[in-house]
């Protein structure tokens, strides 16, 4: 399962809103893919389909695609949102990762 949190959720309504997607019923699809400082990178982008072997969940009212590679490394991690002075954007807190690299964009196991 991936959380989401409040502050996630108020901004992926918003830019889904912006780019033409509707959150009731689309989806944020989140996915690991090979690169990044660290060696895996996080993927995140709306999608209006689910593909086969896809797990989709729910949480605070964002539904979320995950394809069945992925999810093996991002189960337990929660989405969250930072808009402070050190950046602003999505943020993965991955339980799985043992190390990050200083932007928070990608990761090791």
């Amino acid at each position: 399962m991936i959380k989401v949190s409040e502050t996630a959720k108020q901004k992926v309504i918003q830019l889904m809103q912006e780019d033409g997607f509707n959150a009731a019923t689309d989806y944020i699809r989140v996915g690991v893919k090979s690169g990044g400082c660290s060696g895996l990178s996080y993927d995140l982008k709306f999608d209006k389909t689910q593909q086969e072997g896809d797990k989709v969940f729910e949480d605070n009212g964002v539904k979320i695609i995950v394809d069945k590679k992925s999810f093996l490394y991002l189960i337990g991690t929660t989405l969250e949102y930072s808009g402070g002075l050190n950046g602003t954007g999505f943020v993965f807190n991955n339980p799985n990762a043992n190390r990050t690299c200083g932007c928070g964009e990608s990761f090791s196991l």
